[in-house]
């Protein structure tokens, strides 16, 4: 269950960026009651294209980094957040750290937040260069048209 978060109205800078860094603590420990604090149950993580995903819901988001922590011993720290309480959107430069597999990874999610205050979808970007092998280098499965981005 979640725990009560503030309507759209109180939802300030403040806010998203203490829940954007929430959910990497949650990320890192995973805690379970952490996510449920920040995420919605029915948050969907866009991934990178050639990742399988989207990710939908908590439980599957938690189980997906789970893998990945102990797998690979991967923690991550958020390098800066940018939040508009007009567009209940917020940005987060990050660092994952994989020591197992000696990699480093660097990256930008952009958060959207629902009524509630909570992160309803995250979409996932990496500082990488673009591959050619694609004719479009975009996120896998995310509805782009729809949600008015240029096609």
């Amino acid at each position: 269950m979640t725990s009560p978060q503030p309507d759209r109205a109180a939802l300030t800078r403040d806010h998203m960026e203490r829940a954007v860094r929430q959910y990497f603590e949650a990320c890192n420990t995973l805690d379970r009651e952490l996510f449920a604090r920040c995420l919605s149950d029915d948050v969907v993580h866009y991934l990178a294209n050639g990742m399988p995903g989207p990710i939908h819901g908590i439980d599957d988001v938690a189980e997906r980094w789970g893998v990945d922590v102990r797998a690979n011993g991967t923690s991550w720290t958020v390098d800066g957040v940018y939040a508009d309480e007009q567009t209940g959107t917020a940005v987060c430069e990050w660092t994952s750290f994989k020591p197992r597999l000696d990699r480093v990874l660097r990256g930008v999610e952009v958060y959207r937040f629902d009524e509630a205050g909570l992160i309803d979808e995250v979409r996932i970007y990496y500082a990488s260069r673009r591959d050619d092998s694609v004719s479009t280098n975009e996120l896998a499965g995310y509805p782009y048209a729809e949600r008015g981005f240029a096609t």
